[in-house]
Order: structure tokens, then sequence, then C-alpha cells
């Protein structure tokens, strides 16, 4: 797939860590121009060093957002706006990943705080982004293994992206008379800096591998493979799938 992105541009939202760096990193390498956003400004900083030393590539733009803003969302787009024709891509991977809290000790604040950055801000970014699509553009929105079966402590979480699973597949359904395909990746444990095992810290990794047939954690970087692939012409007939990359965890 080496340089068969080149002229087309993407929008990362969560672009500062785990997948959504490890994808920018990806369409680097295939020769796209980047939107790059993230909540934590430093860690923008960070990946613009990082692509900025590779020997190669276009130049990208890095934002700092909120995507549980729809304001920031907006103020996003008419940047791409006025430096962009269209948008080619989007990836909306901004999210926070679960804490283990009984349904009984889940605050109000927590429940509120998942909504609103998981499911408000994947909704957020694509009604801010959509008229900057058109026909040959593509989303892919990141839902989990949380999206396809419920998990005991994770009430909120699973709610989240159940809903983003819902969401892509009626995004597909209004999208594609207009060309536009719009599908879901659906990770399981994967080695990123706030999955739940690596917080946990002790053995709490190596009990959720044993759930895990590959018998191992996912790496960013393979679900940024499937992210790219998505976004290719190999997939051009994808629309409202949910790609499972867990493993094989049932």
């Amino acid at each position: 797939m080496s340089g068969n992105l080149e002229g087309k541009t993407a929008l990362i939202t969560g672009a500062g860590s785990g997948i959504g760096k490890a994808t920018a990193h990806k369409l680097h390498s295939l020769g796209a121009t980047l939107i790059l956003s993230d909540v934590n400004a430093d860690a923008l900083k960070q990946l613009q060093s990082e692509l900025s030393s590779s020997p190669q590539g276009p130049d990208h733009v890095y934002r700092q957002c909120d995507v549980s803003l729809s304001t920031d969302c907006t103020r996003l787009t008419q940047t791409v706006k006025s430096s962009f024709e269209r948008l080619n891509f989007l990836f909306n991977c901004a999210g926070i990943n679960p804490t283990d809290i009984p349904i009984l000790d889940t605050t109000e604040k927590y429940f509120t705080k998942l909504i609103d950055v998981n499911l408000r801000g994947t909704f957020n970014m694509s009604r801010a982004c959509i008229p900057l699509m058109d026909e040959g553009s593509v989303m892919v929105n990141v839902s989990s293994v949380c999206g396809l079966k419920g998990f005991a402590g994770h009430s909120v979480y699973c709610a989240t992206k159940f809903g983003i699973i819902g969401f892509t597949k009626a995004l597909a359904a209004e999208l594609g008379p207009k060309g536009i395909r719009v599908n879901a990746v659906a990770p399981g444990y994967t080695d990123t800096p706030t999955m739940v095992g690596n917080v946990a810290g002790g053995d709490a990794n190596q009990r959720l591998t044993e759930s895990v047939p590959l018998g191992r954690l996912g790496e960013p970087r393979e679900v940024a493979d499937v992210v790219a692939f998505l976004f290719s012409e190999g997939a051009s007939c994808m629309s409202g799938s949910v790609i499972e990359i867990h493993g094989g965890m049932n």
C-alpha cells in the first residue's frame, strides 16, 4: 500500500496517542496529508516532532481539539475548509477507555464524561466534517469489543461503543447514496497507554490475555493497518461494516 494515499487528506481525532497516533504514522507513510487533533497539546507536539523527522512526506496540520465540544469541532473543520478543497478521510478515534466500575458506584459525572467524549464526540466531528466530504470519501469510527458484547463493570463504556456501531450503520445507510462509505473498527485489548490493563498494572494484562486465543495484546499499529485498508480502494464495497480486531475473543 506504500504511497497509495498521496494527494488525499485525512482528519484524525485522538491522534496524540495509542491507535490514533499509530494511524497518523501509518497514513503519513502512505503519503496522505493529515489534519491531526487531540485534546492533549503536548502529545500533539510530540507527534509533530516524530512525523517532521521522517525523511519525506507532506506538511500536516496540528490542532488541539476537544471533540465533546461542537464549537471545537466546527472550528477545526473551518481550518480544513480554508486549507483543502475536500476531506477524503475521517478517523473518529478520540475516546476515553473504561474504568471497572459497578453500576451502583457509577456517578453521573463519569456517565456524562464518557457519553460526551466517546459518543457525542463522534457525532460532533462527523456532523462537522460531512459537508466537506463527497463521493469517494470514507469515515471510520472506533467502537470496541465492548460494542459487541457486555462486560461487567463497563456498562457506560459498553453503551457508548454499542452506540457508535448503531451510529456507524445508520450513517452508512444515509450517506451511501452520496458515495460516502462509513465503517467501524472494534479493537479488543490493545497495548495503549490508557488501556485498562496498563492502568491497573501488576498482572492485569496477563489476566486479560487469558481470554484472548492468540494469547497477547493487540498492537496499535495492527489496528492502524486495518483503518488504512478501510480507507483504500481495496475496501471499496465495504460500508456499514464492523471489523473486529481482538485476537479471537468471543
